[in-house]
C-alpha cells in the first residue's frame, strides 16, 4: 500500500531532521501546528478540530501494520474559505505524519506562509527545480510548507511531522521483525509523501 510505504519513508527520513538539540528559549515559544491541529495530535483532537471546520475524515487501519491507521479527508481553510486535502498516518492514535494541501491564490498562500513566519520565526527558504520550501523544526516536532507555482496559483502543502510517534513507531517494528529480517535494507523505502514534494536542507529556531 502507497501510504503506507510513504509512513515509512517519512519514518526513515525526516525522523532523523526532527530531532536535533533544543534551541534555547524555545521552551517559551507556541507549539507547532497549522489551521489549530499540533504536531503530534491524536486522532480525537484532529476529528473534533477538523468537525469544526465543517470537514470530515474517515480512517482505515493500514494492511501491513495494524497499528497504524491511515486517515484522508477535507476541512475548509476558515479564512481563505478554500477546501483544504488532509492526509495523516497515526500510530496508536497518535499522529505521526500529517499533511494539509491545497490550491491557493497568491494572497491565501501569502498568509499560510506569514502567518507561520509569524508563529515560528524568519526561516531561510530552499529552493529545489521548481518547488520551495519553508521548515522548522522544535523539540522533536516539525512543521514544513512546500509549494510549486501553477498558472496563477500557487499548490502548497503543511506537513507536521512528530519524531517521537516515528521514533516509537520504528523501534517498535523493528522488534517485531524476526531477526533475520532485521539485517535487511528496507523494502519499502522510497515513494515520496502525498504533498506538493519535499526538498533537502531545515531551518531550526
Amino acid at each position: 500500500m502507497r501510504s503506507f510505504r510513504t509512513l515509512v519513508a517519512i519514518a526513515l527520513v525526516l525522523a532523523p531532521l526532527a530531532l536535533p538539540a533544543q534551541a534555547p528559549g524555545d521552551g517559551a515559544l507556541p507549539p507547532l501546528s497549522f489551521l489549530g491541529l499540533p504536531a503530534g495530535a491524536t486522532l480525537r483532537q484532529v476529528k473534533q478540530r477538523v468537525d469544526s471546520l465543517g470537514g470530515r475524515v474517515r480512517c482505515d487501519r493500514a494492511r501491513r501494520d495494524r497499528a497504524v491507521l491511515e486517515c484522508r479527508g477535507v476541512l475548509t481553510d476558515p479564512d481563505a474559505r478554500v477546501p483544504v486535502a488532509l492526509w495523516l498516518s497515526a500510530i496508536d492514535s497518535t499522529t505521526g505524519v500529517m499533511t494539509l494541501s491545497a490550491t491557493l491564490s497568491g494572497v491565501d498562500f501569502d498568509r499560510w506562509r506569514q502567518g507561520l513566519t509569524d508563529q515560528f520565526g524568519k526561516v531561510d527558504a530552499r529552493v529545489q527545480g521548481a518547488q520551495w520550501m519553508l521548515q522548522w523544526v522544535r523539540r522533536g516536532r516539525m512543521i514544513r510548507l512546500t509549494w510549486r507555482i501553477e498558472g496563477n496559483t500557487k499548490v502548497a502543502s503543511v506537513s507536521l511531522v512528530d519524531g517521537h510517534v516515528l521514533d516509537r513507531w520504528g523501534a517498535d517494528r523493528a522488534a517485531r521483525r524476526p531477526a533475520t529480517r532485521r539485517e535487511q535494507p528496507a523494502a519499502d523505502s522510497a515513494p515520496a509523501p502525498p504533498t506538493p514534494g519535499t526538498a533537502p536542507g531545515s531551518g531550526q529556531r
